[in-house]
């Protein structure tokens, strides 16, 4: 039987799934935890080595028989990471990641070289935000210059666990445009964006080769013994993890949201065409599947969530019981869950706000929801963009751990005023990995089928986990998230750049 696998590095762990395309079912799936190094200035960093180490562990744990039985496998990594690597291919210092906010001031000075974010859209389809590839550069000139001085090559994390797996350097445009130096419109690297980063240097001699998204390349037969894969396993492209996600929810036609609840939080829809907001109000990326992304992400999701069930001492799992506890909108109760800065809306220097509090309402309950309903409102404050700019959407594929909650499930439904679909597999970026590297090897044997076709065969939603609106919560909601966006307007003031 011809299996496929699926690699999820991600903020929190890495994931590897095996999918039987034949039986269309993930016959084994392992994880292994990653740290989180964190420094007061907004920082946010992890060892690659850690990507390395905890990729083998899942490996280790899957059945050896069914390893074996791997013809191609694919990556899916969490976005905007910078790995530095030496002329010898070593990693030079730990990966600055997609939360990091230490370099918002970075953002700022490469965005006003080229006469504001503005122009800076107009140059490349987005602006320089903070956590972006971009304005780690200078940061580590800055901070870490015998680093910097040695730097030979720019990878993203998902381009060198590639590289570990095949002992060769690409990037792919899906992840690229999230560098902030990608021109989405024409998939080309803008050299007035790298020259306005650093413009004593040519840093485009530091980025891999662009490749087409049905690239396949062999996998290193070191790399394949020590995995317990075949030896002519291949290696797909992969892609940022909501690139992936977006293969692993079916959004690869035009008119379909995912909506993906992890750490981050995510919302993004298939285009047959680039989407540039003239204002920044999404991310105008490319997509790992030939055509663009628009994506809006926040930077606190399942993290607010998981802190303040850390706070009161219960696990997330009992969470859903404080919802059940608690009314739409809390008691008046509101958190803006800016615990890392944020991303959407754009305040980099953001803090977590909780306001309205009274004696009836200081309860573990009331607090747990106010941070599900802050994060799920994020997502909603990006989603009322996309529809200001005419996309229109009738249902949400709901991804990520936050999905397993049918409290959030329903919360979402509501908020949105759209039913939801979860996909049968949970784990969107794994498997759309896996899905890719489906598509890419059989392409490479002779199919002529296409992506649509290979993500509306093997994709299906689990009925039992479907939620359609309740026409009272939707109505109750509007005030809260009302109430939502006024602290906003009211504090947004004291968090910009």
């Amino acid at each position: 039987m011809t299996m496929y696998a699926g690699i999820d590095a991600g903020t929190q762990s890495v994931k590897v799934v095996v999918y039987a395309a034949t039986t269309r079912e993930v016959v084994a799936s392992a994880s292994a935890p990653l740290s989180l190094m964190s420094g007061e200035d907004g920082s946010r960093e992890q060892h690659p080595s850690d990507w390395v180490h905890a990729m083998k562990a899942c490996f280790d744990r899957i059945d050896p028989r069914l390893r074996a039985q791997v013809s191609a496998l694919s990556v899916s990594g969490q976005q905007h990471g910078f790995v530095p690597l030496d002329a010898d291919g070593q990693v030079l210092a730990p990966a600055k990641l997609w939360n990091d906010t230490s370099t918002t001031a970075e953002c700022a000075r490469i965005m006003s070289a080229v006469g504001g974010a503005v122009q800076c859209i107009a140059l490349a389809g987005n602006p320089i935000l903070a956590g972006y590839t971009a304005s780690k550069l200078p940061w580590t000139k800055t901070h870490r210059p015998e680093v910097y001085d040695r730097l030979a090559t720019i990878l993203l994390p998902h381009d060198y666990l590639n590289y570990v797996l095949t002992g060769q350097l690409w990037m792919e445009h899906g992840d690229a445009s999230g560098t902030g130096w990608l021109d989405v419109r024409t998939r080309t690297w803008s050299r007035t964006l790298l020259q306005a980063t650093d413009d004593g240097r040519d840093l485009s001699a530091c980025l891999p080769p662009l490749v087409a998204h049905d690239a396949l390349f062999p996998l290193s037969p070191a790399i394949a013994t020590e995995l317990g894969l075949p030896a002519d396993c291949r290696v797909a492209v992969g892609g940022g993890d909501n690139m992936m996600a977006a293969w692993g929810t079916g959004a690869v036609v035009p008119g379909k949201l995912s909506m993906s609840l992890g750490t981050s939080g995510t919302l993004f829809a298939y285009s047959d065409t680039p989407v540039v907001s003239d204002t920044g109000a999404w991310a105008a990326f490319c997509s790992s599947s030939g055509g663009w992304l628009p994506l809006i992400c926040t930077m606190n999701c399942t993290v607010a969530t998981e802190h303040v069930a850390s706070l009161f001492g219960f696990p997330t799992r009992e969470g859903d019981a404080h919802l059940h506890a608690t009314p739409p909108g809390a008691h008046g109760l509101t958190m803006l869950p800016f615990l890392g800065g944020e991303r959407t809306p754009d305040l980099p220097r953001g803090k977590g706000v909780l306001a309205g509090l009274e004696p009836h309402n200081m309860t573990p309950a009331h607090l747990y929801r106010a941070a599900m309903e802050g994060a799920t409102y994020s997502l909603k404050y990006g989603f009322d963009a996309f529809v200001a700019a005419g996309m229109r959407f009738d249902r949400i594929a709901l991804t990520g751990g936050g999905s397993n909650s049918p409290a959030w499930r329903q919360l979402v439904a509501d908020v949105f005023d759209l039913p939801v679909d979860v996909p049968t597999q949970a784990e969107g970026a794994a498997f759309g990995a896996a899905l890719q590297a489906l598509w890419s090897f059989e392409r490479a044997q002779g199919s002529q089928a296409s992506i649509t076709e290979v993500v509306q065969a093997h994709v299906a939603t689990d009925p039992a986990q479907a939620c359609t609106p309740d026409p009272n919560h939707v109505a109750a909601y509007r005030a809260p998230y009302r109430r939502f966006l006024d602290h906003l307007d009211a504090i947004a003031p004291l968090y910009r750049g």
